[in-house]
């Protein structure tokens, strides 16, 4: 049904409700942004709207009238259901916005996600994205479990049970402090000599440990580890003491190598790597913006 004629518009109601609660005409002009005589004009014609004398003038300020106490008891639900209005089609824009949950691995969060999400929200401002990071174990049993749509996990094999896309490698390297008895050696050395070498290892479910695992144990069982740490800043901090060589991604270690604060051991007779993939749920294959993640991730790592 149409609107009573004369009736006035939301914002100068809000106006004459703000010079109640203010008690100036001058503050509620500030609060709303616009000048005094601007507010004084606007609320001369809502007078003139509504035939009624809402303020008095004076030297000192405007006062309210009684008619202007009594428009503005009769404004306060107006506005307040105008307000529920304005809330409730936020919620419903913010319920209808497209949302993904993804998961990653330590590394690839710390050293590529970044990158990865700056490119979709380039190109998908409005997708909302929530991030989870832990070991690469932790990340395939939150995409199992339909707790992330998508994950981001390194090693040497696809997951059991989910679909993957290879995005990319990364060079893993023997690292030590400056004060460890390898940091003068003159010659790489083998892999049988690393098997046999306790190493400073990442916790059970990392893609660094699974893969240096295999190739090691492919030659000899690896020796008992000197500590496992639960992450690559535990380990960078406990390596550059001396105490005992790790393996990390060149990732990590790139700072430490430039700096000095760590040195790299050329291994003889095979290449550490591990491969970047993209996993999900066979029966729930990445769609937009999903796919679209995905491939901004292939481009970074090619």
């Amino acid at each position: 049904m149409p609107l009573p004629p004369g009736t006035p518009d939301l914002e100068v109601l809000d106006l004459l409700t703000s010079v109640a609660e203010l008690g100036s005409l001058g503050a509620a002009a500030r609060r709303h942004g616009i000048t005094q005589p601007a507010a004084s004009m606007r609320i001369t014609a809502l007078e003139r709207r509504l035939r009624l004398r809402l303020l008095d003038r004076g030297p000192t300020g405007s006062v309210l009238t009684e008619s202007g106490r009594a428009v503005v008891a009769h404004a306060a639900p107006i506005l307040a259901a105008a307000q529920a209005f304005s809330d409730g089609i936020a919620t419903l824009r913010a319920a209808d916005r497209p949302r993904l949950r993804i998961a990653a691995s330590k590394t690839i969060a710390d050293h590529r996600m970044s990158q990865w999400l700056a490119a979709l929200r380039a190109d998908r401002p409005e997708v909302i994205v929530t991030l989870e990071v832990g070991n690469s174990r932790q990340v395939e049993t939150w995409v199992r479990q339909s707790e992330a749509d998508l994950g981001f996990v390194e090693g040497p094999h696809p997951p059991t049970e989910l679909a993957s896309r290879v995005l990319g490698a990364d060079d893993l390297v023997v690292v030590v402090g400056a004060s460890h008895r390898w940091a003068r050696r003159r010659r790489p050395i083998t892999v049988a000599e690393l098997a046999g070498t306790p190493l400073l290892w990442r916790e059970s479910g990392s893609g660094t440990r699974d893969t240096v695992w295999e190739i090691l144990g492919a030659e000899a069982e690896p020796a008992q580890p000197a500590a496992e740490l639960g992450s690559a800043a535990a380990i960078l901090a406990t390596a550059r003491t001396g105490i005992a060589p790790a393996v990390l991604s060149r990732l990590i270690a790139a700072p430490d190598l430039d700096a000095g604060t760590l040195l790299e051991i050329p291994l003889a007779d095979a290449v550490l790597t591990r491969k970047f993939r993209a996993v999900w749920r066979r029966q729930s294959p990445p769609a937009d913006p999903g796919e679209l993640l995905v491939r901004y991730a292939e481009r970074f790592e090619t």
